[in-house]
């Protein structure tokens, strides 16, 4: 029998008014059904937000921490049901499903115990300046599909924390283990601090633009972020937009390259390439490019890719049908002008599969160079210039992040200063921290996600300034 999901609104499962298909993307087939909300639902999901907004923002910051990492128990003691139930949405293999979801837990309980003291700003000559942090409203979380749970969390606990209430739009193909997060949520929460509509994508610019939403926080592609900012731009709300990446990775010449080339490729390919800040391409230097990439080829030969309910499975499916169709088609405009030496094609089989792809001996103005490929597919190029290396990594719009690997930290430190991108790694790959910001530079975002800093990206500042009595 096949479970029921309901959408949660003002406190209460709320069937939706209509429904749509969820796929399994190992299967190409539709495996459960999600309730779909109208504009009326949205309406109602807004209104409930607002309702409970005064008597949240007034909860004690201590008791709204301590709900937060209530929530992130009740997770906990359900990861099971939630890590196979994001496999069979999502399609990435179980042990990473159930590394997602031992980091949702973690930043749940990361901000659950963030505060935000009074600064005092000046204070002698008669005067003192004390800047205060405030909640804003009500937020809307709109998530993407590629990590739905984790993604979800990073904008929840930081924006409930602080004393917003919450309307949560997850991605139309990835809607069903945020449907099971906001049923752990009524039970554990006030009526109407959250909320959780579905859609197939034709909700969001009313959600953005709705006149009593004072936030929203986005992550997704830069195309959609661009969109999401002219909607919220009518009401000059508040956002922050995580968004794409075409993120580099250097390898300098003093690196073992059979140790360092498993690295990258677990960069480029953990969640079928699917990561914004997946290792896009990567530079390799001169002396040490064939053993790369031969080393590379081998890996992606041998990886084990299928069902990620299967056991060993190391690279499940594309998400979903359109993103498996863009990957295909980048593909088949790669074959005729660069070397792929291993993949290619997608596997002749049910599901959206496309195997770890290698491509050597191409162009920097290559379109999988230059565009975001959000798939198991990795460019090498060469580099024999560290000045001109620089200033091809820097040659895009996008600026999330980066990665260099050398044995001289010192050397590595000053390449990644000259890096035009929000956050660098040394010797390590996507070591993102609940407790450390991690925001976009250029077109890849604006705003922080993580750490203090991120907090407070869901809090308006106050300042007061008194004139002390003499």
């Amino acid at each position: 029998m096949k479970r029921e999901y309901h959408l949660t609104i003002d406190g209460q499962p709320v069937p939706g008014a209509s429904t749509f298909d969820v796929i399994n993307p190992a299967t190409g087939e539709a495996f459960a059904q999600c309730p779909k909300a109208d504009e009326a639902q949205l309406e109602l999901a807004v209104a409930a937000a607002r309702r409970a907004f005064a008597a949240w923002a007034a909860t004690p910051i201590e008791e709204r921490g301590k709900k937060i990492a209530a929530i992130a128990d009740a997770i906990e003691a359900r990861i099971s049901e939630f890590a196979s139930l994001l496999t069979e949405e999502q399609g990435k293999p179980l042990d990473q499903a159930t590394g997602e979801m031992k980091g949702t837990i973690n930043v749940l309980r990361a901000f659950s115990e963030m505060r935000h003291e009074p600064k005092t700003i000046l204070d002698g000559g008669g005067k003192q300046a004390v800047e205060y942090r405030k909640p804003l409203g009500v937020v809307a979380a709109i998530v993407p599909w590629n990590f739905p749970v984790i993604l979800l969390a990073n904008k929840f606990a930081p924006a409930l924390v602080a004393g917003n209430t919450i309307i949560i739009k997850p991605a139309p193909t990835t809607p069903l283990t945020a449907l099971l997060f906001a049923e752990v949520c009524r039970d554990i929460l006030p009526a109407g601090v959250v909320n959780l509509i579905c859609d197939e994508n034709d909700l969001g610019a009313l959600l953005s633009s709705h006149p009593e939403v004072d936030k929203v926080s986005f992550t997704g592609s830069t195309e959609t972020g661009r969109k999401v900012m002219a909607s919220a731009a009518a009401g000059l709300k508040r956002i922050t937009l995580e968004l794409g990446g075409n993120d580099a990775s250097i390898v300098l010449d003093d690196v073992d390259p059979i140790e360092t080339a498993q690295q990258v490729f677990n960069g480029a390919m953990r969640n079928a390439g699917q990561i914004c800040v997946a290792i896009k391409r990567v530079y390799v230097p001169e002396a040490i490019y064939d053993e790369f990439c031969t080393e590379l080829a081998r890996l992606a030969e041998e990886a084990i890719v299928d069902d990620g309910a299967r056991q060993g499975t190391q690279i499940g499916p594309i998400q979903n049908r359109q993103q498996f169709e863009k990957v295909s088609a980048l593909l088949d405009e790669t074959r005729g002008h660069a070397r792929i030496i291993a993949g290619g094609k997608a596997l002749d089989r049910p599901g959206y599969f496309i195997p770890p792809t290698i491509v050597r001996d191409i162009a920097d103005d290559a379109l999988l160079v230059r565009e975001e490929q959000f798939g198991p597919v990795l460019p090498v190029l060469k580099y024999t210039d560290i000045d001109d290396l620089v200033d091809r990594a820097n040659a895009t719009p996008y600026g999330l992040g980066g990665t260099i690997w050398s044995k001289d930290v010192a050397r590595a430190t000053q390449i990644a200063q000259r890096l035009s991108t929000g956050t660098v790694w040394i010797n390590q790959l996507m070591a993102i921290d609940p407790r450390i910001p991690f925001r976009g530079a250029k077109q890849s975002g604006i705003g922080v996600e993580g750490g203090q800093a991120g907090f407070e990206e869901y809090t308006q500042a106050q300042i007061i300034n008194t004139a002390l009595p003499a």
